[in-house]
């Protein structure tokens, strides 16, 4: 998520959240005190007509009609119960509204309880005891609060009302915010973007006046002219090192077919052969280096579509040059391969090295005279290339460390090598967007297991 969004998203999401908490706890505590003023109410309406009852001496008919003539403290939608000390019946009210659990109020209430209060759907209910000239009585009220709900119900509006307009501001005051905040970051990400390793980079982003943004464009600007200077100077190095390696290596062959040609000895001329063809290889290695290093400082290598088979056997002719006595078997899956199938996007050299690499392991740790090569290209995935030799191998332990640089295990004693075929063969391997991983099945076994996209 971009951090304009982000600092929208909180600062908006925030803001709104505790209005709307806020709303809620003022319609909550109006909510409340309308309640407890309506019921306040009720209980002075009890306490008033009792008053009048005691004061004014007339027949039950009369009096009933005369009370609830009265306007003052009257409710619409009322029921109100008056009981003497013995908890019979000594007025009612005219409205028709039920009080279904009198009974059970009046047995609830006692000079120690002397307030009962509840809910009746949207009815409240209070049921008192109290006393009144030396005697004890007994009210029961039950009324709708129309005026109180009423303004709850405006209260209620006008609060949903303030809310959305609140929240409406506050976003628009986000986006304002959120762009103002952002669009230094912005642009400084969006220089960066476009941001080519090997070219003069521009001035990243504008002075603002906040002191954090300002200085992380000055430390920005400063690691990417470092940036800059390191890859010039990668590049450079790069340069003279493959010159400085090439030309000696170049001279050396030279001086060894030379002399091959002044010597009739077979023997000398096998042996010159032999450090001919290792000499070859070290100058492909170094070559191979040199392209890594290009790639891993930026530069594009070129890429052809190449039948893996057919490098595999090239490099197979060229290591039985110098081991004629060892064979690798080639098998097929399926039998008859497609062409298509066989074939990938890639660095010849590189791949030809990588391959080189793992044959070479096979001859070098081989405890027989043969290995083999399995070609897969019945997967729909790509191409699976699995080298196989009978030898010894190497521990859980040694096998995480097997592809790190100089590691050599305990299979390699007396064996020449510096531990860093393996390392240079992943990291082919990875150039091209494949894998590789060893496994060991069976004793004395060593599998490797390549697997690259198909073209």
């Amino acid at each position: 998520m971009k951090i304009r969004n982000k600092i929208l998203l909180y600062f908006s999401a925030t803001t709104i959240a505790l209005v709307a908490v806020a709303l809620f706890i003022i319609y909550w505590i109006f909510s409340a005190y309308r309640e407890e003023d309506f019921q306040q109410r009720q209980k002075d309406k009890i306490i008033t007509t009792l008053y009048f009852i005691s004061e004014i001496q007339k027949n039950e008919k009369e009096l009933t009609e005369a009370i609830d003539r009265l306007s003052i403290n009257s409710f619409l939608n009322e029921k109100l119960l008056i009981f003497d000390s013995k908890k019979q019946l000594i007025y009612s009210s005219l409205d028709d509204v039920p009080i279904d659990y009198s009974d059970k109020l009046l047995r609830a209430l006692s000079e120690q309880n002397v307030w009962i209060e509840q809910k009746d759907e949207l009815y409240d209910v209070v049921a008192i005891h109290f006393k009144a000239n030396n005697n004890s009585y007994y009210g029961i009220s039950k009324a709708y609060d129309e005026s109180g709900y009423t303004k709850l119900t405006f209260l209620k509006h006008l609060l949903t009302i303030v809310f959305f307009i609140f929240s409406a501001i506050v976003i628009l005051i986000s986006i304002y915010i959120a762009n103002r905040i952002s669009k230094p970051i912005s642009e400084l990400a969006l220089l960066l973007g476009q941001y080519t390793i090997g070219k003069s980079p521009r001035q990243a982003g504008k002075r603002t006046n906040t002191y954090e943004l300002d200085f992380l464009n000055v430390k920005f600007n400063e690691l990417l002219h470092r940036i800059n200077n390191a890859y010039t100077f990668q590049k450079n190095a790069v340069h003279h090192i493959s010159h400085q390696l090439k030309t000696p290596i170049t001279i050396l062959i030279s001086e060894m077919e030379r002399i091959k040609q002044k010597t009739n000895d077979k023997i000398l001329q096998q042996d010159i052969d032999k450090n001919i063809s290792k000499t070859k290889s070290l100058a492909e290695i170094i070559n191979t280096l040199l392209e890594i290093s290009k790639i891993e400082a930026g530069q594009n290598t070129v890429k052809n579509t190449i039948r893996i088979d057919e490098i595999i056997f090239d490099c197979i002719e060229e290591l039985n040059t110098l081991h004629p006595e060892f064979i690798f078997e080639v098998n097929y899956l399926p039998a008859e391969p497609d062409t298509d199938a066989l074939s990938i996007m890639a660095n010849e050299m590189l791949i030809r090295q990588a391959f080189q690499n793992l044959l070479s392991n096979c001859i070098a740790y081989s405890d027989s005279n043969n290995a083999g090569v399995k070609i897969d290209s019945s997967g729909n995935e790509g191409l699976s290339i699995s080298f196989i030799n009978p030898g010894a191998t190497i521990s859980a332990k040694e096998e995480k460390l097997l592809f790190t640089h100089f590691f050599r295990g305990e299979n390699s004693r007396n064996k020449i090598g510096f531990g860093l075929g393996l390392t240079l063969t992943k990291a082919i391997i990875e150039l091209h967007n494949g894998t590789i991983k060893y496994t060991n099945p069976e004793r004395n076994l060593n599998v490797f297991e390549v697997k690259l996209l198909s073209s």
